[in-house]
Protein backbone atom coordinates (compact mmCIF):
# COMPACT_ATOMS: atom_id res chain seq x y z
CA UNK A 1 0.00 0.00 0.00
CA UNK A 2 2.80 2.38 0.94
CA UNK A 3 4.61 1.56 -2.30
CA UNK A 4 1.50 2.44 -4.29
CA UNK A 5 1.18 5.78 -2.54
CA UNK A 6 4.85 6.59 -3.15
CA UNK A 7 4.52 5.75 -6.85
CA UNK A 8 1.47 8.01 -7.21
CA UNK A 9 3.32 10.86 -5.45
CA UNK A 10 6.31 10.47 -7.77
CA UNK A 11 4.10 10.52 -10.85
CA UNK A 12 2.35 13.69 -9.60
CA UNK A 13 5.61 15.50 -8.94
CA UNK A 14 6.92 14.54 -12.40
CA UNK A 15 3.70 15.77 -14.05
CA UNK A 16 3.84 19.10 -12.21
CA UNK A 17 7.45 19.62 -13.30
CA UNK A 18 6.60 18.81 -16.93
CA UNK A 19 3.67 21.27 -16.84
CA UNK A 20 5.97 24.05 -15.59
CA UNK A 21 8.51 23.30 -18.34
CA UNK A 22 5.69 23.40 -20.91
CA UNK A 23 4.44 26.80 -19.62
CA UNK A 24 7.96 28.24 -19.74
CA UNK A 25 8.42 27.02 -23.30
CA UNK A 26 5.10 28.65 -24.32
CA UNK A 27 6.15 31.93 -22.77
CA UNK A 28 9.48 31.76 -24.56
CA UNK A 29 7.71 31.08 -27.82
CA UNK A 30 5.51 34.16 -27.43
CA UNK A 31 8.55 36.29 -26.70
CA UNK A 32 10.27 34.93 -29.79
CA UNK A 33 7.27 35.81 -31.93
CA UNK A 34 7.50 39.46 -30.90
CA UNK A 35 11.22 40.11 -30.96
CA UNK A 36 12.88 36.82 -31.87
CA UNK A 37 15.42 35.04 -29.78
CA UNK A 38 17.40 38.31 -29.63
CA UNK A 39 17.81 41.71 -31.31
CA UNK A 40 17.96 41.56 -35.10
CA UNK A 41 21.18 43.06 -36.55
CA UNK A 42 20.35 45.75 -39.12
CA UNK A 43 21.80 48.85 -40.74
CA UNK A 44 20.06 52.20 -40.32
CA UNK A 45 20.00 55.67 -41.80
CA UNK A 46 18.43 58.92 -40.76
CA UNK A 47 15.65 60.68 -42.63
CA UNK A 48 17.13 63.96 -43.87
CA UNK A 49 15.59 67.13 -45.19
CA UNK A 50 17.49 68.68 -48.08
CA UNK A 51 17.20 70.26 -51.51
CA UNK A 52 16.31 67.75 -54.23
CA UNK A 53 15.84 68.48 -57.95
CA UNK A 54 12.63 67.61 -59.78
CA UNK A 55 13.82 66.01 -63.00
CA UNK A 56 12.62 64.29 -66.15
CA UNK A 57 14.68 61.42 -67.47
CA UNK A 58 14.72 60.14 -71.01
CA UNK A 59 17.06 59.27 -73.87
CA UNK A 60 18.41 61.59 -76.55
CA UNK A 61 20.61 61.80 -79.61
CA UNK A 62 23.65 64.02 -80.06
CA UNK A 63 23.53 66.37 -83.05
CA UNK A 64 26.17 68.58 -84.62
CA UNK A 65 25.73 72.26 -83.80
CA UNK A 66 26.18 72.97 -87.51
CA UNK A 67 26.43 70.53 -90.39
CA UNK A 68 27.05 70.99 -94.11
CA UNK A 69 27.18 68.59 -97.02
CA UNK A 70 29.85 70.42 -99.02
CA UNK A 71 29.03 70.48 -102.76
CA UNK A 72 30.74 72.31 -105.65
CA UNK A 73 28.93 75.28 -107.16
CA UNK A 74 30.59 74.66 -110.53
CA UNK A 75 31.32 71.42 -112.33
CA UNK A 76 34.80 70.31 -113.22
CA UNK A 77 37.82 68.18 -112.47
CA UNK A 78 39.10 67.88 -108.88
CA UNK A 79 42.78 68.87 -108.92
CA UNK A 80 43.76 68.85 -105.21
CA UNK A 81 42.50 67.90 -101.74
CA UNK A 82 43.95 69.91 -98.86
CA UNK A 83 42.71 68.13 -95.70
CA UNK A 84 42.87 64.77 -93.98
CA UNK A 85 39.81 62.79 -93.01
CA UNK A 86 38.74 63.59 -89.44
CA UNK A 87 40.77 66.81 -89.34
CA UNK A 88 39.63 69.89 -87.45
CA UNK A 89 39.39 72.88 -89.80
CA UNK A 90 38.57 76.56 -89.38
CA UNK A 91 36.37 78.93 -91.33
CA UNK A 92 38.00 79.72 -94.68
CA UNK A 93 40.47 76.82 -94.67
CA UNK A 94 41.12 75.42 -98.15
CA UNK A 95 39.47 72.04 -98.76
CA UNK A 96 39.40 71.36 -102.54
CA UNK A 97 40.41 72.99 -105.79
CA UNK A 98 38.87 72.33 -109.20
CA UNK A 99 40.40 72.83 -112.63
CA UNK A 100 40.16 76.61 -113.00
CA UNK A 101 41.25 76.91 -116.64
CA UNK A 102 37.73 77.00 -118.17
CA UNK A 103 36.61 79.61 -115.63
CA UNK A 104 39.77 81.65 -116.16
CA UNK A 105 39.22 81.60 -119.93
CA UNK A 106 35.62 82.75 -119.51
CA UNK A 107 36.81 85.59 -117.26
CA UNK A 108 39.33 86.80 -119.86
CA UNK A 109 36.66 86.72 -122.56
CA UNK A 110 34.31 88.73 -120.35
CA UNK A 111 37.07 91.28 -119.67
CA UNK A 112 37.76 91.61 -123.39
CA UNK A 113 34.09 92.15 -124.21
CA UNK A 114 33.86 94.78 -121.50
CA UNK A 115 36.90 96.65 -122.84
CA UNK A 116 35.53 96.63 -126.41
CA UNK A 117 32.08 97.84 -125.40
CA UNK A 118 33.50 100.55 -123.15
CA UNK A 119 35.43 101.94 -126.13
CA UNK A 120 32.32 101.87 -128.29
CA UNK A 121 30.32 103.51 -125.48
CA UNK A 122 32.87 106.32 -125.22
CA UNK A 123 32.69 106.88 -128.97
CA UNK A 124 28.86 106.91 -128.92
CA UNK A 125 28.90 109.47 -126.10
CA UNK A 126 31.25 111.70 -128.10
CA UNK A 127 29.04 111.38 -131.20
CA UNK A 128 26.00 112.43 -129.15
CA UNK A 129 27.92 115.50 -127.99
CA UNK A 130 28.88 116.44 -131.56
CA UNK A 131 25.26 116.14 -132.69
CA UNK A 132 24.23 118.52 -129.89
CA UNK A 133 26.72 121.14 -131.13
CA UNK A 134 25.68 120.76 -134.77
CA UNK A 135 22.01 121.10 -133.82
CA UNK A 136 22.74 124.37 -132.02
CA UNK A 137 24.48 125.78 -135.13
CA UNK A 138 21.68 124.55 -137.41
CA UNK A 139 23.80 122.04 -139.30
CA UNK A 140 22.00 118.87 -137.98
CA UNK A 141 18.46 117.66 -137.64
CA UNK A 142 16.84 116.76 -134.34
CA UNK A 143 16.24 113.15 -135.36
CA UNK A 144 19.98 112.70 -135.98
CA UNK A 145 20.71 114.11 -132.53
CA UNK A 146 18.12 111.74 -130.98
CA UNK A 147 19.58 108.72 -132.76
CA UNK A 148 23.06 109.57 -131.46
CA UNK A 149 21.81 109.85 -127.88
CA UNK A 150 19.91 106.55 -128.23
CA UNK A 151 23.04 104.81 -129.48
CA UNK A 152 25.04 106.22 -126.54
CA UNK A 153 22.49 105.02 -123.97
CA UNK A 154 22.38 101.57 -125.60
CA UNK A 155 26.16 101.24 -125.36
CA UNK A 156 26.05 102.26 -121.69
CA UNK A 157 23.57 99.43 -121.04
CA UNK A 158 25.83 97.04 -122.97
CA UNK A 159 28.76 98.05 -120.79
CA UNK A 160 26.72 97.38 -117.64
CA UNK A 161 25.80 93.92 -118.98
CA UNK A 162 29.48 93.25 -119.71
CA UNK A 163 30.42 94.28 -116.17
CA UNK A 164 27.83 91.85 -114.79
CA UNK A 165 29.20 89.09 -117.04
CA UNK A 166 32.73 89.84 -115.82
CA UNK A 167 31.59 89.67 -112.18
CA UNK A 168 29.88 86.34 -112.84
CA UNK A 169 32.97 84.93 -114.56
CA UNK A 170 35.12 86.06 -111.64
CA UNK A 171 32.67 84.38 -109.24
CA UNK A 172 32.84 81.12 -111.22
CA UNK A 173 36.61 81.28 -110.90
CA UNK A 174 36.31 81.70 -107.12
CA UNK A 175 33.97 78.69 -106.99
CA UNK A 176 36.85 76.54 -108.24
CA UNK A 177 38.38 77.00 -104.77
CA UNK A 178 36.25 75.33 -102.06
CA UNK A 179 36.78 76.45 -98.45
CA UNK A 180 35.35 75.49 -95.05
CA UNK A 181 32.14 77.43 -94.30
CA UNK A 182 32.62 77.19 -90.51
CA UNK A 183 34.83 75.69 -87.82
CA UNK A 184 34.30 71.96 -87.65
CA UNK A 185 35.56 68.44 -88.14
CA UNK A 186 35.80 66.85 -91.55
CA UNK A 187 34.20 63.50 -92.30
CA UNK A 188 35.14 60.95 -94.93
CA UNK A 189 36.60 62.30 -98.18
CA UNK A 190 34.07 61.35 -100.83
CA UNK A 191 36.06 62.37 -103.95
CA UNK A 192 39.70 62.15 -104.93
CA UNK A 193 41.87 64.19 -107.29
CA UNK A 194 40.95 63.31 -110.86
CA UNK A 195 37.24 62.87 -110.20
CA UNK A 196 34.84 64.97 -112.26
CA UNK A 197 32.13 66.56 -110.12
CA UNK A 198 28.80 68.13 -111.03
CA UNK A 199 27.65 71.52 -109.83
CA UNK A 200 25.28 71.40 -106.82
CA UNK A 201 25.01 67.58 -106.98
CA UNK A 202 28.24 65.84 -105.98
CA UNK A 203 28.86 65.72 -102.21
CA UNK A 204 32.56 66.25 -101.55
CA UNK A 205 32.46 65.73 -97.76
CA UNK A 206 30.26 66.32 -94.71
CA UNK A 207 31.52 68.92 -92.26
CA UNK A 208 30.19 68.91 -88.68
CA UNK A 209 30.67 71.48 -85.95
CA UNK A 210 30.82 69.53 -82.69
CA UNK A 211 32.05 72.28 -80.34
CA UNK A 212 29.49 73.15 -79.06
CA UNK A 213 27.10 70.24 -79.60
CA UNK A 214 23.35 69.74 -79.32
CA UNK A 215 21.33 66.90 -77.78
CA UNK A 216 17.83 66.31 -79.10
CA UNK A 217 15.28 64.47 -76.96
CA UNK A 218 11.53 64.24 -76.41
CA UNK A 219 9.35 64.49 -73.29
CA UNK A 220 5.76 63.25 -72.92
CA UNK A 221 3.03 65.83 -73.40
CA UNK A 222 1.79 65.09 -69.85
CA UNK A 223 4.84 66.97 -68.54
CA UNK A 224 3.98 70.20 -70.37
CA UNK A 225 2.25 71.69 -67.32
CA UNK A 226 5.49 71.45 -65.36
CA UNK A 227 7.84 72.11 -68.24
CA UNK A 228 6.57 75.39 -69.64
CA UNK A 229 6.46 77.41 -66.37
CA UNK A 230 9.95 76.19 -65.50
CA UNK A 231 11.32 77.12 -68.94
CA UNK A 232 10.73 80.82 -68.24
CA UNK A 233 13.75 80.84 -65.90
CA UNK A 234 15.94 78.63 -68.08
CA UNK A 235 16.29 74.88 -67.87
CA UNK A 236 19.41 72.89 -67.07
CA UNK A 237 19.98 69.57 -68.82
CA UNK A 238 22.55 66.82 -68.30
CA UNK A 239 23.69 64.12 -70.69
CA UNK A 240 25.10 60.82 -69.38
CA UNK A 241 27.22 58.76 -71.74
CA UNK A 242 26.73 55.01 -71.40
CA UNK A 243 26.97 53.90 -67.78
CA UNK A 244 29.10 56.87 -66.73
CA UNK A 245 26.80 58.80 -64.39
CA UNK A 246 29.56 60.44 -62.33
CA UNK A 247 30.75 62.75 -65.13
CA UNK A 248 27.66 64.05 -66.93
CA UNK A 249 27.91 66.78 -69.53
CA UNK A 250 25.97 69.90 -68.51
CA UNK A 251 24.10 72.23 -70.85
CA UNK A 252 21.06 74.46 -71.17
CA UNK A 253 17.82 74.07 -73.09
CA UNK A 254 17.91 76.29 -76.19
CA UNK A 255 14.96 74.96 -78.19
CA UNK A 256 11.43 73.78 -77.36
CA UNK A 257 9.34 72.84 -80.38
CA UNK A 258 6.18 74.83 -81.01
CA UNK A 259 3.94 71.77 -81.35
CA UNK A 260 3.46 68.27 -79.97
CA UNK A 261 4.14 65.39 -82.33
CA UNK A 262 0.69 63.93 -83.04
CA UNK A 263 2.02 60.43 -83.76
CA UNK A 264 4.04 60.02 -80.55
CA UNK A 265 2.43 62.54 -78.16
CA UNK A 266 5.84 63.98 -77.30
CA UNK A 267 7.47 67.40 -77.46
CA UNK A 268 10.90 67.81 -79.01
CA UNK A 269 13.53 69.67 -76.98
CA UNK A 270 17.17 70.48 -77.72
CA UNK A 271 19.92 71.32 -75.28
CA UNK A 272 23.23 72.98 -76.14
CA UNK A 273 26.46 71.71 -74.53
CA UNK A 274 29.91 73.33 -74.62
CA UNK A 275 31.48 69.91 -75.34
CA UNK A 276 34.98 71.29 -74.93
CA UNK A 277 36.54 67.85 -74.43
CA UNK A 278 34.46 66.39 -77.31
CA UNK A 279 32.82 63.60 -75.34
CA UNK A 280 29.55 64.14 -77.20
CA UNK A 281 29.64 62.91 -80.80
CA UNK A 282 26.98 63.36 -83.49
CA UNK A 283 24.67 60.36 -83.72
CA UNK A 284 25.54 59.14 -80.20
CA UNK A 285 22.75 57.96 -77.86
CA UNK A 286 22.84 59.43 -74.35
CA UNK A 287 20.70 59.44 -71.23
CA UNK A 288 19.19 62.85 -70.55
CA UNK A 289 18.20 64.40 -67.24
CA UNK A 290 16.19 67.61 -67.44
CA UNK A 291 15.95 69.62 -64.21
CA UNK A 292 12.59 71.43 -63.88
CA UNK A 293 13.02 72.89 -60.40
CA UNK A 294 14.64 72.26 -57.02
CA UNK A 295 12.49 71.26 -54.01
CA UNK A 296 14.24 72.91 -51.08
CA UNK A 297 12.88 70.90 -48.10
CA UNK A 298 12.36 67.40 -49.43
CA UNK A 299 12.21 64.44 -47.02
CA UNK A 300 14.74 61.93 -48.29
CA UNK A 301 15.50 58.33 -47.31
CA UNK A 302 17.79 55.75 -48.90
CA UNK A 303 16.00 53.82 -51.62
CA UNK A 304 17.09 50.56 -49.99
CA UNK A 305 14.87 51.32 -46.99
CA UNK A 306 11.63 51.43 -49.01
CA UNK A 307 9.75 48.14 -49.40
CA UNK A 308 6.57 47.06 -51.19
CA UNK A 309 4.00 44.76 -49.59
CA UNK A 310 0.30 44.05 -49.31
CA UNK A 311 -0.27 47.39 -47.61
CA UNK A 312 1.60 49.21 -50.36
CA UNK A 313 4.88 51.04 -49.98
CA UNK A 314 6.29 50.99 -46.46
CA UNK A 315 9.47 51.09 -44.41
CA UNK A 316 10.63 50.16 -40.92
CA UNK A 317 11.11 53.09 -38.55
CA UNK A 318 13.31 52.45 -35.49
CA UNK A 319 11.74 53.83 -32.31
CA UNK A 320 13.75 55.13 -29.32
CA UNK A 321 13.33 51.75 -27.54
CA UNK A 322 15.11 50.06 -30.45
CA UNK A 323 11.94 48.40 -31.67
CA UNK A 324 10.66 48.85 -35.20
CA UNK A 325 7.38 50.13 -36.57
CA UNK A 326 6.21 49.38 -40.11
CA UNK A 327 4.95 52.62 -41.58
CA UNK A 328 3.14 53.05 -44.87
CA UNK A 329 4.58 55.92 -46.93
CA UNK A 330 3.93 57.65 -50.25
CA UNK A 331 6.82 57.94 -52.69
CA UNK A 332 7.02 61.19 -54.62
CA UNK A 333 9.98 60.20 -56.80
CA UNK A 334 13.11 58.07 -56.83
CA UNK A 335 16.51 59.58 -57.61
CA UNK A 336 18.93 56.65 -57.90
CA UNK A 337 19.95 55.87 -54.28
CA UNK A 338 17.61 58.47 -52.79
CA UNK A 339 13.83 58.34 -52.47
CA UNK A 340 11.74 61.45 -51.81
CA UNK A 341 8.70 60.81 -49.58
CA UNK A 342 5.48 62.77 -49.28
CA UNK A 343 5.42 65.29 -46.40
CA UNK A 344 4.01 63.94 -43.13
CA UNK A 345 4.92 60.29 -43.62
CA UNK A 346 8.19 60.58 -41.73
CA UNK A 347 10.03 63.30 -39.87
CA UNK A 348 13.58 64.51 -40.36
CA UNK A 349 15.91 62.78 -37.90
CA UNK A 350 13.92 59.54 -37.61
CA UNK A 351 15.88 56.37 -38.22
CA UNK A 352 14.88 53.82 -40.86
CA UNK A 353 16.19 50.32 -41.55
CA UNK A 354 18.19 50.03 -44.76
CA UNK A 355 19.29 46.38 -44.57
CA UNK A 356 18.06 43.30 -42.70
CA UNK A 357 14.31 43.88 -43.17
CA UNK A 358 13.59 40.24 -44.07
CA UNK A 359 13.97 39.15 -40.43
CA UNK A 360 11.83 41.96 -39.04
CA UNK A 361 8.22 42.13 -37.93
CA UNK A 362 6.37 45.00 -36.27
CA UNK A 363 7.70 45.34 -32.74
CA UNK A 364 10.96 43.50 -33.40
CA UNK A 365 13.94 44.69 -31.44
CA UNK A 366 17.00 45.62 -33.46
CA UNK A 367 20.65 46.37 -32.96
CA UNK A 368 23.06 48.11 -35.28
CA UNK A 369 25.54 45.99 -37.15
CA UNK A 370 29.21 46.89 -36.96
CA UNK A 371 29.58 49.89 -39.27
CA UNK A 372 25.83 49.88 -39.80
CA UNK A 373 25.11 53.48 -38.90
CA UNK A 374 25.08 55.53 -42.07
CA UNK A 375 23.26 58.40 -43.67
CA UNK A 376 22.89 57.39 -47.28
CA UNK A 377 20.20 59.96 -47.95
CA UNK A 378 22.54 62.79 -47.02
CA UNK A 379 24.63 62.34 -50.15
CA UNK A 380 24.67 65.49 -52.29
Amino acid sequence: MKKTILILLAVGVAGLGGWRVYEKSRAGGKAGAGGGPGPVPVTMAEVVQKAMPVTLRTFGTVEAYETAAVKPQVGGLVTNVYFKEGQDVHTGDLLFTLDARPALSALRQAEANLAKDRAQSDNAAKEAGRQDELLKKGFAAEDARDQAHTAALAMQATVQADEAAEDNARLMLEYCTIRAPFDGRTGARLVDPGNVVMANETVLLVLNRIVPARVSFAVPQQDLLRLMPASANGLLVKAMIGGDTNLPESGIVTFINNEVDKTTGTLQIKGTFSNEVKRLWPGQFVRVELTLLVETNALVVPSSSVLTGQKGTYLYVVKPDQRVEDRVVSVNRIMDEDTVLAPGDVAAGERVVTDGQLRLAPGSKVEIKDGGTKNEAAKP
